[in-house]
This record gives C-alpha cells, sequence and structure tokens, in this order.
C-alpha cells in the first residue's frame, strides 16, 4: 500500500462552516492516507482519512455532538459521534476512550488517545471516518484550517 503525505490545509476554505469546514482536527498531523471512496457499499476503498499521531496522542471531537458508540469492534477501540442533521465522525483504531455512549460533548474536547492504527500499519496514526445519511464523505471536507500555533516552537533570543 502507498501512503500518501499531505499536509493538513492552513488556509480558509470556501466551504460554509455552518455544513463543512469548521471542524476541528481530532489530532495535528500529515494525513498520510486519502479518502478513497468504495464503488459498492461493500466494495474495497479507504473510507475516511489516516492522520499520523504517536500512540497515546489525545483526540478531541471534531464537532459537537453525542456519543453513539465507544468500544471494541474486533477487538480494537472505536468511538462514533452523532453531530445531528444525518452527519456522524468515527475515530478508530484507540488505546483507550475518555467518553461513553451517551455522553454529550462539544467541539474540541478530548474523547480518546489514539492508537497504533490500522493493523500492520508502517505509521501510527488516527483514522477518522465521516457519515452522512448513511454514506461515507471525504473528512477533509469538514475539517477546518489547522492553527499555525501547533507547529510553533518559541526559543530564547540572546
Amino acid at each position: 500500500m502507498a501512503l500518501a503525505v499531505l499536509t493538513p490545509a492552513i488556509t480558509a476554505g470556501s466551504v460554509s462552516a455552518a455544513t463543512a469546514g469548521g471542524w476541528t482536527w481530532p489530532v495535528v498531523g500529515p494525513v498520510i492516507q486519502t479518502f478513497d471512496p468504495p464503488d459498492t457499499p461493500y466494495g474495497s476503498g479507504h473510507r475516511g482519512i489516516d492522520i499520523a499521531a504517536a500512540v497515546g496522542t489525545t483526540v478531541v471531537a471534531s464537532a459537537d455532538g453525542t456519543v453513539t458508540f465507544a468500544g471494541p469492534v474486533g477487538g480494537y477501540l472505536f468511538l462514533t459521534i452523532d453531530h445531528g442533521g444525518g452527519l456522524s465522525s468515527t475515530y478508530s483504531w484507540l488505546s483507550a476512550k475518555l467518553v461513553r455512549k451517551g455522553d454529550r460533548v462539544l467541539q474540541g474536547e478530548p474523547v480518546a488517545l489514539t492508537g497504533w492504527g490500522h493493523p500492520g500499519a508502517p505509521i501510527p496514526h488516527l483514522h477518522l471516518g465521516v457519515k452522512l445519511d448513511g454514506g461515507y464523505v471525504d473528512p477533509l471536507s469538514y475539517l477546518g484550517p489547522v492553527s499555525l500555533a501547533a507547529f510553533v516552537r518559541l526559543a530564547p533570543f540572546d
């Protein structure tokens, strides 16, 4: 599997924040695998994006919502948040969950810790999936700009 490395957008897009483009990145890091929708509901593809992040990185809610699932699937931890209007986000391959089913969460609130990512992946990451009315959509359409402050490190000035 070839890995694509993309840097999160750092400028505002033309998409309305009310529907898309206003979500917080759940972790800060490069996108190492992009969205590749399947041709059929059960076909192969990549139903989200993978964001590189060290194991144990705090995952925050991308938008306000209610936790509809928080638990294991096939021995791995997953978390789903319903944002209303047929929109939901899923955070996959976690090492710990910080919320429970039924919890109301606010955008930017810690909800989990990252795990390694997809089994066998060469780089630790968080998988973020987004569904609209039951169909997978590209999470990059919903994520807002990344703050440059996350990348700034101040050094003493002599």
